[in-house]
C-alpha cells in the first residue's frame, strides 16, 4: 500500500506538452516539488475544470519551485487534441494508457480509470500528500497550493494557515 513517507515510485511515461510529445521521467524532477495528479478521463465533465484551474495557477507553483504532473489513462494523443481544446496548458499531460501509474499509485478503479488522486512530492523523492477522492468531485487547486506551501515551510501549520501567517514552529 502507498503510504505517506515512502519513496515515490518512479514512473517514466509519454506526455504532451507545447505541441511536444515525449518521454517524462518521474526521477527527472527530483530536487523540485511535484504535484502529481491524476483524472480519469480526457473529454469528460469535472477533468477540464481541475485542468484549467491549476493552469491558472501555474505561475504560483512555479514560484514555490513546483512543477505539475498530470496522469490519465488516455492516449498522448487524446492528451494533444483535448490540451488545443483547452488552450495553452502549461504542464505535461501524461498518458498512463497501460495502466502501470495508476497501480502503482494504487489508484485504479475495476473500471480501468484511475479515481482522482493528488500526491504531492518532496525534492527527494518522498510523498509528503495523498489526497484520493471520489471522481465525481473536483479538486481545489488553492487547497492543493496551501498544502504545498505549508509542507515547504518545513514546520507544523493550524488548521486554516494560509501562507504569510505565523507557523506552529519546528515538529
Amino acid at each position: 500500500m502507498i503510504k505517506l513517507g515512502q519513496k515515490a515510485p518512479n514512473i517514466i511515461l509519454e506526455g504532451f506538452k507545447a505541441n511536444h510529445i515525449k518521454k517524462y521521467n518521474l526521477k527527472d524532477y527530483r530536487k523540485k516539488w511535484v504535484i502529481l495528479f491524476f483524472y480519469p478521463l480526457d473529454f469528460s465533465f469535472v477533468c477540464p475544470t481541475e485542468i484549467i484551474a491549476l493552469n491558472k495557477k501555474y505561475q504560483e507553483f512555479a514560484d514555490s519551485h513546483t512543477e505539475i504532473l498530470g496522469v490519465s489513462v488516455d492516449s498522448v494523443y487524446a492528451h494533444q487534441e483535448w490540451s488545443r481544446q483547452l488552450g495553452d496548458i502549461k504542464f505535461p499531460l501524461l498518458s498512463d494508457i497501460n495502466k502501470e501509474a495508476i497501480q502503482k499509485y494504487e489508484i485504479d478503479l475495476a473500471s480501468g480509470i484511475s479515481s482522482r488522486g493528488t500526491f504531492i512530492i518532496d525534492p527527494k523523492g518522498i510523498i509528503r500528500y495523498i489526497l484520493v477522492s471520489d471522481n465525481n468531485v473536483g479538486r481545489s487547486v488553492t487547497e492543493i497550493l496551501r498544502v504545498l506551501k505549508a509542507l515547504q515551510t518545513g514546520e507544523m501549520s493550524p488548521a486554516g494557515w494560509k501562507p504569510g501567517q505565523k507557523t506552529l514552529g519546528k515538529g
